[in-house]
């Protein structure tokens, strides 16, 4: 790769995707970019990002409203703090004129995503929303194949995304995410880069949809009789409940490298603190007894222009993984995040396409999506050209307002026209429209 310059970053959130995904890649690539501030409340976290980055100590805060109180540290900044924590910061930065990474969500709210659109458009500067999965190449291989017609015209595609039994547990029962009211609902929260990819693949625009879920397992109902509010001290901790942590937590200790998720629930691979985390923290709680309030089953039905449906689901009870079918005039797709094989009806021939193992760089998580993610987006800060950026706001917001339409379907219990959502308000700024 060439570049005009070597791009200078800052960090909000030394989380897993902030220390391990944005951060991990400005380390192993010195050559491309250098992080050189950081804003995390967590002393152990960002005391590890300090050293591995060797931040001076006047770039190091407890808070992120320290660090945009000040004039711009740096080319732009990687903002990974939770949910809610989104909307302010981006806000700022746009007005410091930083460039901006987003996780996604964007933002919790409709009105909080476009008025994130509207600042960085104002301001213009560059942002890319984390929908990993457009830069992963089994879902560009996907899109190709959609594309070069193979398949003919698309009439419907069904998408599950099957969380996992253990993670679902992990991050949405007992973890940052389970209740909506310090996160946001798990189909704007887990499923928005879903969205996201049906509508990349598609390509036209989302008439109306619908959408039903429930809260259906992980409530207080559904309780052992007589099991305590703890795993540790539990019966069914060893054998019997398919969602203790105990069993869960020292499996990964035991058997895999320090990572994700048991770096949510400790800080060093020792033991005695997970014991002490399990006893005394919230990833030790019984499943059944967590103030988590998101759905843990729940479809959205979608219907796009010329008359192409979709079908998604987002279910807890299921082996972790994306698993599609496409179905077309002229031919069937069907995979599994590492296998395609496309059925065509002119030859009645299978194709099979090993992605994967055929991809240059499958580094990072997300099928390589995360590395070639952060990959393009030095290259656009580096080049001062956001052509690099797959996923910038425009097309982003719209996969958000498909998602927000889908709970308001869920909520109300009928049909939601996304015309609806396009007209959505902006108060402060006066929007009338969202142009599609």
């Amino acid at each position: 790769m060439t570049f005009k310059k070597i791009g200078t970053y800052a960090l909000i959130g030394v989380g897993t995707r902030g220390a391990r995904v944005y951060a991990k890649y400005l380390q192993n690539h010195p050559d491309q970019g250098r992080l050189v501030a950081v804003a995390e409340p967590n002393d152990f976290r960002r005391s590890q990002i300090v050293a591995e980055h060797d931040i001076v100590p006047e770039n190091v805060f407890n808070d992120w409203r320290q660090l945009l109180s000040i004039p711009k540290l740096a080319d732009a900044i990687f903002i990974a703090s939770t949910d809610r924590m989104h909307y302010e910061p981006v806000l700022l930065a746009a007005d410091k004129r930083y460039h901006i990474l987003l996780e996604k969500p964007m933002a919790p709210t409709a009105n909080e995503c476009i008025e994130i659109v509207h600042a960085v458009k104002r301001n213009k500067v560059m942002l890319a929303v984390c929908h990993v999965l457009r830069y992963a190449p089994f879902f560009k291989k996907i899109k190709d194949l959609i594309d070069s017609s193979v398949l003919g015209d698309i009439c419907n595609i069904q998408h599950l995304e099957g969380v996992a039994h253990w993670h679902f547990a992990h991050s949405f029962v007992r973890g940052n995410f389970g209740n909506e009211s310090r996160s946001s609902f798990i189909l704007l929260q887990k499923c928005c880069h879903d969205v996201d990819i049906l509508r990349w693949w598609i390509g036209k625009k989302c008439l109306k949809v619908s959408s039903f879920g429930k809260l259906k397992h992980f409530c207080k109902e559904n309780k052992p009789a007589n099991t305590p509010h703890r795993c540790m001290d539990c019966r069914l901790a060893d054998d019997g409940c398919p969602y203790s942590a105990k069993k869960y937590y020292f499996k990964e200790l035991k058997e895999k490298s320090f990572q994700w998720p048991l770096d949510m629930v400790i800080e060093r691979p020792e033991p005695e603190l997970l014991t002490k985390a399990l006893r005394e923290g919230s990833y030790g709680r019984c499943v059944y007894g967590c103030d988590n309030d998101v759905m843990d089953s729940q479809i959205i039905n979608m219907e796009f222009q010329d008359n192409i449906t979709t079908f998604l689901t987002m279910c807890a009870f299921s082996p972790i993984g994306r698993r599609i079918r496409i179905m077309g005039s002229m031919g069937y797709l069907e995979g599994d995040e590492k296998i395609i094989n496309v059925l065509d009806f002119r030859n009645d021939k299978w194709t099979e396409y090993d992605v994967n193992n055929l991809a240059v760089d499958m580094s990072g998580g997300h099928g390589g999506g995360d590395n070639a993610m952060i990959c393009n987006f030095v290259e656009a800060i580096n080049n001062n050209d956001a052509s690099y950026i797959n996923t910038g706001p425009d097309v982003s917001l719209d996969s958000h307002l498909i998602v927000f339409a889908a709970e308001k379907s869920r909520l109300e219990n009928r049909i939601v026209n996304l015309e609806e959502i396009y007209e959505h308000k902006c108060p402060e700024k006066g929007v009338s429209r969202y142009d599609y």
